[in-house]
C-alpha cells in the first residue's frame, strides 16, 4: 500500500513539472476579459507582440473580470490587457472624467501606464427591443421611470460596478429594486423571447443590429467616454522594446466598425477569436473568416486542445496526489482515535459543501494572487473528503478477529497498519481516491474563471459568445478524461489489490 502514496506523489511531481512551462510568469503573458471584444483586442495584442520575436509570449484568454485582471496586473501575472477608459477613471482608480494624460499620473504610483489607444470607443449603454421601446414610448433613460413592471435583466459585473447600475440607478432615480442578474453573452436571447424587457450592452456588440434593438439614450450623461486601450505595466516598454514597438502599431488602427464587424464575426458566425485577429492583422475582413465552417472536430482538437490537457491534468494531478498525503494519514487518525473521528470528519465535509466559486473567491484575497495556486488548493480542499472518509471505513471494517490475531503474533501498531490493515482496506481507499479524482476533473473546469487554465477556458468563451459548440469542445473533453482516469483506477485496483484480496472482500 504504501506503493500507493508514492506513485501519487511520483504523479503530482510530474505534472508540476509538466505544467512549469504553462504556468511560468517570466514571458510576456497578456490576458483579457470574459467577453467577445475582449476575447479578440487580447488575440489582436498577443499576436500583434508574438510578430516581434523577442521573447515567448503567452495569452490568458478570459482570466476575469475588471477586478481581477487589475489584481494581476499590479502583481505582474500579466503585463497588459485591453481595457477601457471609462472604466479605469470611474471603476479603477474612483475619479470622474480624465485625460490620458492626468489617467497616467494616477497610475504611475502603482508601476501602471495606459497607452496605445486603438481608435474606437465602446460605451456601456441600456437597450430595447425596437417595437418593445416604441411600443411604450420610450427614448432615453430617464423614461424608464414611468414603467415601474419593466423587467431588467443585468450582468453581474455591470450591477456591481461604481459606473454601472449603482450609479445608474442614482442619478436616474429609477425605481427598480431588484433587476435579474443574467450573462452578457446570454441576455440578447432573453430579451429576443420578451423574458426581459431592458438589458446592459455594450456600444459596440453586434446584436445590437441583429436583433432590432434601441439604444436608450443617456440623457443625464451618466457614462463616461469609454475609449479601448492598453492598460500594461509601465515597464514593459523598457523590457521588452521590440514588443512594445510592434504593439505601437496598433494605435488608432481598429475603427468601430472594424469592432463591430469582428464582434459580429465571432458571435453570429462562429469564427475562432484568433482566426479574427490574424485576418485583421493581415488585412483581411473578419467576414471572409467568420464564413468560413468550422467542424466540430476542427473545435474540439483545435490548437489549444494540448495545452488546456495539459493545464487540466496538471490542476487535477498535483492536487490529488497532495490530497492523497494528507487525507490518508487523517483516515488513519479517525480510525486509530475514536474521539478524533467525528472532528475530522465533520470538518472536511463542511469544506466540501462551500461553493466552489466562494471558496475561490475566499482563496485569492487570502494568498493576495489568482490562478494556479488557489485553484490547486481549492481543489485540494474538495479531494479530501472521499479520501478520509473511504481509508476511515476500510480500517474500521476489518474484522475485529483479524487484528486481535495481528496483536497475538506481538507485531508493533505501524507493522500492523502497513502489513494487514492497509492492504485489506486497499480497496476502499483506492475507491475514494477514485472518487475525488472524478470530481476534481468537473471541479477543475471553475479553475478557468480566475485564469488557471484547463478545459473551463472553452466553456467560458462559449458562454461568452452564446455557442453550444464551443462550449461542448470544453465539456466533452472533461467528460472523456473523467471516464479515462476512472478506469485507469479500476485498473490500478486490480493492480494493486491481489486477487485473494478482491475475492475476500467481495459479497
Amino acid at each position: 500500500m504504501i506503493s500507493l502514496f508514492t506513485q501519487f506523489s511520483i504523479i503530482g511531481f510530474i505534472a508540476a513539472l509538466v505544467a512549469l512551462p504553462v504556468f511560468a510568469q517570466e514571458a510576456l503573458n497578456f490576458a483579457s476579459k470574459r467577453f467577445t471584444e475582449s476575447y479578440i483586442l487580447g488575440e489582436i495584442v498577443t499576436q500583434t507582440a508574438q510578430s516581434a520575436d523577442e521573447t515567448p509570449v503567452f495569452y490568458k484568454p478570459g482570466l476575469g473580470n475588471t477586478a481581477i485582471l487589475f489584481a494581476a496586473l499590479q502583481t505582474g501575472r500579466v503585463a497588459a490587457y485591453p481595457e477601457y477608459t471609462g472604466t479605469i477613471v470611474r471603476e479603477l482608480l474612483r475619479i470622474e472624467d480624465a485625460s490620458i494624460a492626468e489617467i497616467n499620473r494616477k497610475l504611475a504610483p502603482l508601476g501602471l501606464a495606459a497607452s496605445i489607444p486603438f481608435g474606437f470607443v465602446n460605451n456601456y449603454a441600456l437597450a430595447m427591443l425596437e417595437a418593445r421601446a416604441n411600443e411604450l414610448g420610450i427614448v432615453t433613460i430617464s423614461e424608464l421611470a414611468d414603467h415601474p413592471t419593466l423587467e431588467l435583466g443585468l450582468s453581474q459585473e455591470f450591477l456591481q460596478r461604481n459606473d454601472g447600475w449603482p450609479l445608474v440607478t442614482t442619478r436616474y432615480e429609477l425605481p427598480f429594486a431588484a433587476p435579474r442578474t443574467i450573462d452578457h453573452g446570454l441576455a440578447y436571447e432573453a430579451l429576443a423571447a420578451r423574458e426581459i424587457d431592458v438589458m446592459d450592452i455594450y456600444s459596440t456588440d453586434a446584436k445590437i443590429a441583429k436583433y432590432k434593438l434601441r439604444v436608450l439614450r443617456d440623457d443625464r450623461t451618466v457614462f463616461p467616454a469609454y475609449e479601448a486601450v492598453l492598460l500594461h505595466r509601465a515597464d514593459l516598454p523598457q523590457r521588452w522594446p521590440k514588443a512594445w514597438a510592434a504593439l505601437q502599431s496598433l494605435e488608432g488602427k481598429i475603427t468601430a466598425a472594424q469592432m463591430i464587424e469582428m464582434n459580429a464575426a465571432a458571435e453570429l458566425e462562429g469564427s475562432a477569436f484568433a482566426q479574427i485577429a490574424e485576418e485583421f492583422l493581415h488585412g483581411g475582413s473578419p467576414s471572409r473568416a467568420a464564413s468560413r465552417d468550422r467542424s466540430f472536430s476542427d473545435l474540439l482538437f483545435g490548437g489549444d486542445f494540448w495545452r488546456l490537457t495539459r493545464e487540466h491534468l496538471a490542476l487535477v494531478l498535483i492536487s490529488l496526489g497532495l490530497a492523497c498525503l494528507a487525507a490518508v494519514p487523517l483516515g488513519i487518525v479517525a480510525a486509530r482515535v475514536p474521539k478524533a473521528a467525528q472532528p475530522i470528519l465533520s470538518v472536511v465535509s463542511v469544506i466540501q459543501t462551500i461553493p466552489s466559486l466562494a471558496l475561490l473567491a475566499f482563496l485569492i484575497p487570502l494568498l493576495n494572487r489568482i490562478g494556479t495556486l488557489p485553484a490547486l488548493i481549492a481543489l485540494f480542499l474538495y479531494s479530501l473528503l472521499p479520501i478520509v472518509r473511504n481509508t476511515h471505513s476500510g480500517l474500521t471494517s476489518i474484522p475485529s478477529s483479524l487484528q486481535e490475531s495481528a496483536r497475538a503474533l506481538g507485531l508493533p501498531s505501524f507493522a500492523r497498519l502497513r502489513l494487514i490493515e492497509l492492504p485489506l482496506a486497499a480497496s476502499s481507499i483506492v475507491a475514494g481516491i477514485k472518487t475525488s479524482a472524478v470530481i476534481s476533473v468537473g471541479t477543475a473546469t471553475i479553475a478557468a474563471f480566475i485564469g488557471a487554465g484547463g478545459y473551463g477556458e472553452r466553456i467560458l468563451a462559449g458562454l461568452a459568445v452564446n455557442n453550444n459548440a464551443v462550449l461542448l469542445a470544453g465539456a466533452i473533453p472533461a467528460a472523456a478524461l473523467a471516464l479515462l482516469i476512472e478506469g485507469a483506477f479500476v485498473l490500478l485496483d486490480r493492480w494493486l489489490i491481489s486477487a485473494g484480496l478482491r475475492h475476500a472482500q467481495s459479497p
